[in-house]
């Protein structure tokens, strides 16, 4: 069985939120580990403020990119059919050649940093007409969600969010820009069972 996909519960913990969001798009409850759940809260929210409280600044690029390591070695272990990418600096945009829209096309997702007041992670989950639906685990009020941006409510456990293309790609501060290229991170996961082959979906990009 598949879960609601869930919101984060405090200003800072966008990034554990969004990876566990990925397992949860990706495969049924029961195959997923309490082991799981406990190493990706354990790497995260490793980052201090400047007055010294751990957590604080969220979740940093280092523990994004040892997670993602650790997950594919938990799929060659055999222990869950997962595989995980991480994408750093100009390998990290949004159109027709994205490393990103290639794996939305091959079923899997990414969980990407990108600017809402502040540096944040959210959850891609597909790609459609040249907008992005993606799940952002920080709740707002439809009222306060950029007016380019569509909010979705009915669908749970997909996404809830609808963001053009053209948002992305600026290196502003913008609400949903990836910001600076150099700074730029994304870590793409896949159901290895169920996860299609770029050949298989040549059509998105002819």
């Amino acid at each position: 069985m598949k879960n609601p996909l869930r919101y984060q519960i405090s200003e800072y913990d966008c990034g554990p939120t969004s990876l566990l969001n990925a397992l949860s798009f990706l495969f049924d409850r029961e195959e997923i580990s309490p082991e799981l759940i406990r190493n990706i809260m354990l790497y995260s929210l490793d980052c201090y403020e400047p007055q010294g409280r751990l957590g604080k600044r969220g979740t940093s690029r280092m523990a994004m990119m040892f997670l993602s390591n650790w997950l594919t070695g938990v799929g060659e272990m055999g222990i869950l059919p997962i595989e995980s990418r991480y994408l750093a600096g100009e390998a990290v945009f949004i159109g027709r050649t994205s490393p990103v829209i290639e794996a939305l096309h091959c079923g899997g997702v990414a969980v990407v940093r990108l600017n809402l007041d502040g540096e944040h992670y959210v959850l891609l989950t597909q790609e459609k007409d040249d907008c992005i639906y993606l799940f952002d685990p920080y709740y707002l009020p439809s009222r306060r969600v950029p007016p380019e941006v569509k909010s979705i409510a009915d669908h749970p456990k997909e996404y809830n969010r609808l963001v053009p293309f053209a948002l992305f790609n600026r290196e502003t501060t913008a609400p949903y820009a990836l910001g600076k290229t150099a700074e730029r991170e994304a870590v793409l996961l896949f159901n290895k069972r169920t996860m299609l082959q770029p050949e298989d979906t040549i059509e998105y990009f002819i």
